[in-house]
């Protein structure tokens, strides 16, 4: 089978400063695509939909990703709900619509876990989209996903156009942001950790009950999924036209912190604050049709983390980021 893209296309990675958008551009170059069209925030507002046109129009991309997205956790998703739909609802239709109109071949959506419902059947697959209450700590990020997804899927129905979406699990590694407030649960906890053990704090509080499970993906993995259904995956008009990327394997957040905890050092108690919500109990997904296709992701949580922390504490040292 020859791939569905080639070193000649000209490939447009919306997003590419992101955790998720680098990642992607580091595969795409090792996999020897050259074209590779990137945009920063002054050269290009993806919430100006004129401007987005007018960019398509000069730089003329063959080939979309789509990985620029507002993104936070649970304290920024439940802060500016409004923020976090309007944005991503923005940028979605912005890029998807103009690379239709534009005559882009193909294109790549890169959508989130947080689309499935809060208690859907585990491990999570495809078809459980829309069964569903979403989580409500996530719901608003959710929505413009899901709304997302289905653009691709009308879009191909309806005009043909080439469009597939990624929807990976919980994301982790270079690039990661460690924000006091709206980071996600990994690197919140690499960097509460990595301050406990520094401070030789003699206990340090997480939030929550530490019995939710979940699973992590280290981006390089996310990257790699990316470029390979880019290449190799055509959906059959009556399948589903999204695919879940993960490691299908997960742990407690309890287990989870303890793994923090040993790869920074840190050895004091670790307590857990009850009043402070769980989110969703359990969020594994269903990577088996991915893996049909002839992929699996090849960084577990064992080797990936201890790198992460170490490349946290590099940048730190370099002053790349900032507590």
């Amino acid at each position: 089978m020859l791939p569905l893209i080639t070193p000649a296309d000209r490939i447009f990675v919306a997003g590419h400063r992101g955790m998720a958008g680098s990642a992607i551009c580091r595969a795409l170059q090792r996999a020897g695509y050259g074209q590779i069209l990137t945009a920063s925030r002054s050269e290009l507002d993806l919430l100006d939909g004129q401007e987005v046109e007018r960019w398509f129009a000069k730089h003329q991309p063959t080939v979309v990703v789509l990985a620029a997205a507002k993104v936070g956790g649970i304290q920024a998703n439940s802060s500016y709900p409004a923020d976090f739909l309007l944005e991503n609802l923005k940028i979605q239709t912005h890029v998807i619509e103009t690379a239709w109109r534009s005559g882009v071949r193909r294109l790549l959506f890169l959508g989130s876990s947080c689309i499935y419902p809060k208690f859907a059947e585990q491990p999570i697959r495809e078809e459980a989209l829309l069964t569903g209450a979403l989580e409500p700590t996530n719901e608003w990020y959710a929505i413009a996903k899901i709304t997302g997804i289905k653009l691709c899927e009308a879009l191909r129905g309806q005009h043909g156009f080439d469009a597939i979406s990624l929807m990976p699990t919980n994301l982790y590694g270079p690039g990661d942001n460690y924000h006091p407030t709206n980071s996600h649960v990994l690197p919140a906890l690499i960097r509460r950790f990595h301050e406990a053990t520094e401070a030789k704090a003699p206990s340090l509080t997480c939030w929550g009950t530490g019995t939710p499970l979940r699973e992590f993906l280290h981006v390089d993995d996310l990257g790699e999924a990316c470029v390979f259904a880019l290449e190799r995956w055509q959906p059959d008009p009556k399948e589903l036209q999204f695919l879940n990327v993960g490691t299908g394997v997960d742990l407690t957040i309890r287990e989870l912190a303890e793994a923090v905890a040993a790869a920074t050092g840190y050895q004091g108690e670790i307590h857990w604050d009850t009043s402070k919500p769980d989110g969703t109990p359990k969020k594994q997904l269903d990577v088996s049709r991915l893996a049909t296709l002839g992929w699996r992701a090849r960084i577990s949580l064992a080797e990936g983390l201890p790198r992460t922390v170490d490349l946290f504490r590099d940048q730190l040292q370099h002053q790349l980021i900032r507590l």
